[in-house]
């Protein structure tokens, strides 16, 4: 009898609208090599799928070979793990339907498994970070889009059609400002990246009040949080605003669910206490009452592009093993 050989690595893929990363990564969560390349400079999926193929073949052989990895998880916006396809993603640079996960399969002849980002983000979190042990817990990924994942009863929560989660597009404001997903009101055009820069030009149009922010080359989230730490007051009411429709959310969420805990990730939960004072103080005005007090509001310890990279490396480990080359 022909004695079994257990693979011990797995590929975990992150596709950020910035940058996607590579790694392979053991079975103890060691990241063993890890590269990266700019999403945007492949406009064309084709060219897009390719080329990572490429890169996750040529990292694969020069850290042990095909016959180590074991299968690929890959993290992306607007992702669905029921479909295996990112559908009509608001922020990446190819629209429509992308069967990523079939096209990644075929080129590579591994088991591949793709889901959303923010249900990465948990897995990850869940597994090396703050929410380990816990088992009714949202995470909240905010950067140029806004994302989340429900953990219940220590399992996250897909829905239907593997969308459940999509935070940044429930409307707060009626008739507000136009999100990239086509409807107004959007919480993320209020919370994620552009949102918060357009309150912060609004308030320099509105108030003419001198401020660091008309010193800036370019006005970002972290540009403006550097603002806040030499107290601008301009600076400082951008992400009170911003805190205070973030916890109205928060609160809405929290009061359905019942969580132990919501933990912020992702580059504007870096803004510190200039955002997480506000969204603390508007969600313990908003919650529903039982639940003032109890629900702890974190943000994450980990680095943002480690998590995601760990989080699609635990997402390999969960699909079926498949590979052309047994």
């Amino acid at each position: 009898m022909e004695e079994y050989q257990i693979k011990t690595k797995v590929v975990g893929v992150d596709i950020s609208n910035e940058r996607t990363t590579y790694a392979i990564v053991d079975i103890r969560g060691n990241i063993i090599a890890e590269e990266n390349f700019p999403t945007g400079d492949y406009p064309d999926v084709n060219n897009f799928v390719k080329n990572l193929s490429d890169k996750i073949v040529n990292l694969v052989e020069a850290n042990g070979g095909y016959e180590t990895i074991r299968s690929i998880g890959v993290s992306s916006p607007s992702a669905s793990s029921v479909s295996g396809c990112i559908e009509n993603a608001a922020n990446l640079p190819w629209k429509g339907i992308v069967p990523l996960a079939a096209m990644l399969r075929d080129r590579i002849g591994l088991a591949v498994g793709l889901s959303n980002d923010a249900h990465i983000s948990a897995l990850g979190e869940h597994t090396f970070g703050c929410a380990h042990g816990m088992k009714n817990f949202i995470i909240l990924s905010m950067g140029v889009g806004l994302g989340s994942c429900f953990f219940s009863a220590g399992n996250d929560h897909q829905g239907h059609n593997g969308y459940a989660g999509e935070f940044g597009h429930t409307c707060v404001v009626t008739n507000g400002r136009h999100c990239g997903c086509g409807h107004d009101g959007c919480l993320e055009a209020y919370a994620g990246a552009a949102g918060i820069v357009r309150t912060a030009q609004e308030l320099m149009a509105e108030t003419g009040k001198p401020t660091l922010l008309n010193d800036l080359d370019k006005i970002t989230p972290r540009t403006i949080k550097m603002c806040c730490d030499k107290d601008d007051e301009l600076a400082i009411e951008t992400f009170r605003r911003t805190g205070e429709i973030l916890g109205i959310a928060l609160a809405n969420y929290a009061s359905i669910v019942d969580p132990e805990a919501i933990i912020l990730t992702g580059g504007i939960s870096h803004a510190g206490k200039w955002l997480l004072e506000p969204t603390c103080e508007s969600f313990e005005s908003h919650v529903y009452g039982n639940l003032r007090g109890k629900v702890k509001i974190l943000v994450s310890k980990l680095n943002d592009r480690e998590r995601d990279v760990l989080g699609a490396s635990a997402l390999a480990w969960s699909v079926p093993e498949y590979s052309l080359f047994k």
